[in-house]
């Protein structure tokens, strides 16, 4: 398969007698950038029809046109992606330009591979997120009723640690980051999709939609259908899931990166379908085994630590401990428009579990149902800033203040 992307073929320079500006683009970032490279996107053909392979891409700095990295989306309209890199922390734009010319071929940044049973998503040589696509049995001895397919696990660290875990013996329903629903109003019937044991329901990988690799991102979208088991022994579809992930390609000089999740709900059945109030339920992170009570931490955006964060709100948690000699964790965020923002969080007091265990959950039926009507969908963002060394509370609120309000960009033409 053969992907276009943006980069010029200049290498630092690109003079207007070699190129036909088609528009410039200022991206404002307010003059303080969160310590993080930022995603930004733009509707290309509000500026232009040109066909991808006649677009690139540059930044207009210090009297110089240097090449810029980008990616075009095209799903029903075309989407220029690109970063802006914290090279500049302090300035409060940056310009940019579209030029006529064609872009190189070349192998994408963030590599999308399908391996037995699942994809992996990598950059370079940094495996980023596993997504498990084939049905995943439990350890031998416990219920198959346990097995599951469709989640994410390992999400490793930039430095190749696993974040997540699966099959634990307390839970073996666990599946690293994984997005089922517990206590759920049906045709009559009270349904739970996350606790495998009762065998009223499961969720299930259906199909891919789309795989996209590139010089900004990779990523990929996949059906997940949320399955109700009859009684008389038949199944039907309550919930179709359309599960969105996607990777952007990360800075070569800072331990992090960026993943977004993006859920889609829709009933199946032409019936609606209430998810009813419960402690826990929707995108849940059950994490590494390396974690315990005293070697990890959690600050959310409201100041709650793991003592007093279960039950609260918050805009994003931090969630971080140590690896071996090593630290890491991440930045859970959720969007704005997500129902019932700010979020209730779930998460696992120090002494639920004998060693403290790790688990965190932006969980939107905590304190309330959400009911899902026929013919209408219904979207849960989230963004995971995965890093190695520490986080703080300064940082991740810039972050997130950039994933919930994307720097706004103006067009000249």
């Amino acid at each position: 398969m053969k992907y276009l992307f943006c980069i010029l073929i200049t290498a630092f320079a690109f003079t207007a007698s070699r190129a036909q500006r088609i528009a410039e683009l200022t991206v404002h970032t307010n003059g303080s950038m969160p310590g993080t490279d930022i995603p930004v996107s733009i509707n290309l053909d509000g500026i232009t029809l040109l066909p991808e392979t006649a677009i690139t891409l540059v930044e207009v700095k210090n009297g110089k046109r240097l090449p810029v990295a980008c990616q075009i989306e095209n799903k029903g309209r075309r989407t220029l992606y690109w970063i802006i890199h914290r090279d500049d922390p302090k300035t409060s734009k940056r310009v940019f330009e579209l030029v006529k010319g064609t872009p190189r071929e070349t192998a994408p940044s963030v590599q999308v591979t399908k391996e037995t049973g699942a994809l992996v998503i990598s950059a370079g040589q940094k495996k980023l997120l596993q997504y498990n696509y084939k049905t995943h049995y439990p350890p031998a001895g416990a219920d198959t009723a346990f097995k599951r397919s469709g989640f994410i696990h390992p999400l490793w660290t930039p430095h190749g640690q696993a974040l997540t875990r699966i099959n634990p013996p307390d839970h073996y329903h666990h599946y690293g980051l994984w997005n089922p629903w517990t206590k759920v109003l049906f045709e009559g019937e009270t349904v739970d999709f996350w606790n495998l044991k009762d065998k009223k329901g499961t969720v299930r990988f259906a199909d891919f939609v789309s795989l996209e690799q590139g010089a900004v991102y990779g990523g990929y979208q996949v059906l997940h259908q949320h399955v109700v088991f009859k009684k008389d022994g038949s199944e039907k579809i309550a919930i179709n899931e359309l599960q969105s992930v996607r990777i952007y390609q990360p800075s070569a000089f800072q331990d992090y990166y960026l993943a977004d999740v993006t859920i889609q709900l829709n009933c199946a059945a032409g019936s609606p379908v209430v998810l009813q109030e419960y402690r826990y339920g929707g995108l849940g992170w059950r994490a590494t085994a390396d974690w315990n009570k005293h070697n990890s931490e959690m600050l959310t955006s409201e100041g709650n630590t793991r003592k007093d964060a279960d039950g609260s709100k918050a805009r994003w948690v931090i969630v971080q401990g140590s690896l071996g000699q090593d630290y890491g964790g991440a930045v859970m965020m959720s969007y704005p428009v997500n129902y019932n923002y700010p979020e209730p969080l779930r998460i696992w007091p120090e002494n639920i579990m004998p060693d403290g265990d790790v688990y965190a959950n932006f969980s939107p039926t905590k304190d309330m149902d959400w009911t899902l009507e026929p013919g209408h969908d219904y979207v849960l963002k989230y963004r995971f800033l995965v890093f190695n060394g520490k986080f703080d509370q300064k940082k991740a609120e810039a972050a997130w203040q950039y994933f919930a309000h994307p720097p706004e960009i103006s067009v000249k033409q």
